[in-house]
């Protein structure tokens, strides 16, 4: 009774931490990193640093919404698979409705004209330095790791291609093997993964037997709901890259077969840029749009089911992998090489789309340094945020 009660107190946290970050967290992908590492890991201590981070190198590894998969991995390590789809609905769930309701309200207007929204965009500037610098401390302490980061930065940043991720953190972990394959770590890392192995080679069995059976069913089938589920469990689960990625290919799925007119899917996107949480809740938006809610639903549900089986598939493996001595050289080339695609993206899209004139610059001077010198609470930040931008606006 109290092992059930003390879950039930664990879960009812996750939720409201993970649906107060569901509401604040705006910037993108990226972003979410760095909020998930101020409450989770700085202000929580859920798990240690090299965990995070090895948390981190794995969905980054994973096709999908990485920062969905590691606010699932995060749950999933405190409570277990309750824990971690509690962690999903929360963080997600805001969004799905937010973007619905934007893309109503929105729809033909500018939306990077709007000053509070901008504010918020400023905000996330603030998190990601603040982030960075914590990761980058850990992380690359030694000149050889320094210049992994450094080697990351400058391929992911000139060569800007669907692979680039994942071809830079692959070469980073053939270089820190190299490096580092005789080198003790003596951090600590501690917690208990509460999945087994065999419901993980469950979840990696479905994960592909959805994938090719889907598009048989769709063929054989006339129902416009399993062509739906298909297109977006395929777009979810053969994505690299982020939210980002995923947009042009579900207009590839669903403007030229005339489910979807132009206008309309721009008008979604331009919504999915202005609410927090991940971008791939835009599937709401597209659903909702051809079959109502029940389709906004099912959509939410389609894109993101892969994220959730590759997660939990792979999370005991990789908890065994990443104590072997022979793997923890190339992961801490590959964390250090995560280091410099965190920089890389915080130039691009982050900084370039965000920072705009000198007013911007001084602003996001301000709420770093109230998040990171005055150390105030997020939320607080945030606020700050959406009321400078919007006075900012008028000026």
């Amino acid at each position: 009774m109290k092992k059930e009660q003390g879950l039930l107190k664990t879960l009812i946290e996750i939720l409201l931490i993970s649906t107060r970050l569901g509401f604040t967290s705006f910037g993108g992908p990226v972003a979410h990193l760095g909020y998930f590492h101020e409450e989770y890991i700085r202000r929580r201590r859920w798990m240690d640093e090299k965990s995070y981070a090895d948390l981190v190198a794995l969905c980054q590894f994973l096709p999908g919404p990485a920062s969905s998969q590691v606010g699932i991995g995060i749950g999933t390590m405190r409570a277990g698979v309750l824990g971690g789809f509690v962690s999903f609905l929360g963080f997600t769930l805001p969004s799905v409705f937010a973007l619905i309701i934007f893309a109503l309200i929105l729809e033909g207007l500018d939306v990077g004209e709007i000053g509070w929204i901008h504010g918020l965009k400023i905000v996330a500037v603030a998190v990601v330095a603040h982030a960075i610098m914590g990761m980058a401390q850990k992380l690359t302490p030694d000149l050889k790791r320094k210049a992994i980061a450094l080697l990351a930065l400058v391929g992911t940043l000139l060569w800007q291609a669907t692979y680039t991720q994942v071809a830079v953190i692959l070469l980073a972990a053939l270089i820190g093997f190299i490096i580092y394959r005789n080198q003790k770590d003596e951090t600590a890392t501690n917690f208990k993964l509460p999945i087994s192995r065999g419901f993980a080679i469950v979840c990696l069995v479905l994960f592909f037997a959805l994938l090719v059976l889907l598009p048989i069913l769709r063929e054989v089938t006339t129902s416009q709901w399993i062509a739906m589920f298909d297109s977006f469990y395929r777009s979810g689960s053969l994505v690299f890259g982020g939210g980002h990625v995923v947009l042009p290919l579900l207009e590839q799925e669903f403007v030229p077969t005339g489910w979807l007119s132009e206008e309309a899917f721009l008008a979604g996107y331009g919504a999915a840029q202005a609410v927090p949480g991940p971008l791939f809740t835009f599937a709401a938006y597209l659903g909702a749009l051809m079959n109502g809610w029940t389709g906004g639903l099912l959509a939410t549900i389609a894109i993101f089911l892969p994220a959730f089986l590759l997660i939990f598939g792979t999370l005991p493996f990789w908890d065994s992998l990443r104590h072997n001595p022979k793997v923890k050289g190339a992961l801490m080339g590959v964390n250090a090489a995560v280091v410099g695609i965190l920089i890389s993206a915080f130039y691009q899209p982050i900084w370039t789309s965000t920072i705009l004139s000198p007013i911007d610059f001084a602003f996001a001077a301000i709420l770093f340094s109230m998040l990171v010198f005055w150390k105030l609470p997020p939320w607080v930040v945030v606020l700050t945020g959406a009321i400078g931008g919007a006075l900012m606006s008028y000026i």
